[in-house]
């Protein structure tokens, strides 16, 4: 009995391809620009119509609460939770997994997502910060201030983001209970644990940091029904 091997068509393969890199150019644009209004929209209301009232002024009592109890041991803790998502860091652990998660799944729409959503990321925080300047708070700072603003939290929408991609390619591309309960708990685990690091060492008001969660957050659940489940066609 002979078999005949079935080739797909290379110009039918590459039509698909363009069709969902448009799929998904035509959706990820118009909701970056949503997301970027919604973070700037909220920047707005905490840099102009409730700077200086009450709502502020608890916004920033969390800061000083923490700068007045602060130690030796939670310094060293804190700077450790932060390291998880510094800049350097999130690219490290993006690549590696990046390369790794195509190796092991054998195609690229895992690893895409990956790289859209923290590249989507940092893009929606940079240009917020360009648009609403706020200070940090008026309390010691354990950490160099970077040159963007203290609104959003960019540490967190970091965490948010990168762990929260890889925790959704583990439950969908994996099917050990283990790795998948261990993938979800460091997406939960880890932006609190990082934002918690950001208050406590004086870099970010507790609106800094919800404001980069759900940065995190949008983006993450956008770009994953964009790129992660495969449209139909």
């Amino acid at each position: 009995m002979s078999t005949v091997a079935v080739r797909q068509d290379p110009t039918r393969i590459s039509g698909r391809r363009a069709g969902e890199l448009r799929y998904a150019l035509v959706r990820l644009v118009p909701s970056a620009v949503l997301v970027w209004a919604i973070i700037c929209g909220l920047g707005y209301l905490l840099t102009r119509p409730l700077r200086g009232t009450s709502f502020e002024l608890w916004d920033g009592s969390v800061n000083r609460f923490f700068a007045n109890h602060r130690s030796i041991e939670w310094n060293t803790v804190t700077h450790w939770m932060t390291f998880t998502a510094e800049t350097y860091t999130v690219i490290a652990v993006g690549l590696v997994f990046f390369f790794a998660i195509r190796m092991r799944v054998r195609r690229w729409r895992e690893s895409l997502f990956l790289l859209t959503a923290v590249l989507g990321e940092v893009t929606i925080f940079v240009c917020s910060t360009m648009v609403i300047d706020r200070a940090r708070p008026p309390v010691p700072h354990l950490d160099d201030a970077p040159p963007t603003s203290s609104f959003p939290s960019g540490h967190t929408a970091a965490a948010v983001t990168l762990y929260g991609a890889l925790a959704l390619i583990a439950l969908s591309a994996s099917r050990r209970p283990w790795l998948r309960a261990l993938a979800v708990t460091v997406a939960i685990v880890g932006p609190i644990c990082v934002a918690f690091a950001r208050l406590y060492r004086g870099m970010h008001y507790p609106t800094d940091l919800l404001a980069g969660a759900l940065l995190g957050i949008l983006w993450l659940t956008i770009t994953a029904t964009v790129v992660l489940v495969r449209p139909r066609q």
